[in-house]
């Protein structure tokens, strides 16, 4: 999107319009435009919506989901068993936290090689 006032709020909106929840969000600008990531549960509501706004959707994917416990090394182990088995990750975001957790959403090439690494 460009890097402007509201830009954000039009995304949002036109979600929200849809009924389509952003479970999380990540944003970065650089030489006036932004890269906006929203994770989402109806993706196909999503795009329609985005799109039928005018706003460009460069692609979607796939993302792994883990609970882990919310203490110092676990990010550190469930990445070295991902490192181990040669799964690289190229995305990576906090969900959600509740109840001593962190819900992580892990974005990797081979969805299937990762969910089987992390068990």
């Amino acid at each position: 999107m460009e890097d402007k006032p509201g830009a954000l709020a039009k995304l949002a909106e036109t979600l929200a319009k849809a009924g389509v929840n952003i479970e999380a969000i990540s944003a970065a600008t650089s030489g006036g435009s932004g890269d906006i990531r929203v994770l989402v549960a109806d993706t196909v509501a999503a795009r329609k919506a985005l799109e039928g706004a005018g706003i460009k959707v460069a692609g979607e994917r796939e993302m792994l989901f883990v609970d882990l416990e919310d203490r110092p090394g676990s990010l550190a182990a469930t990445a070295k068993k991902l490192a181990d088995q040669q799964v690289n990750i190229d995305a990576i975001y906090v969900v959600g936290a509740a109840s001593g957790k962190k819900q992580l959403a892990i974005g990797t090439a081979d969805v299937a090689k990762a969910r089987n690494a992390v068990r």
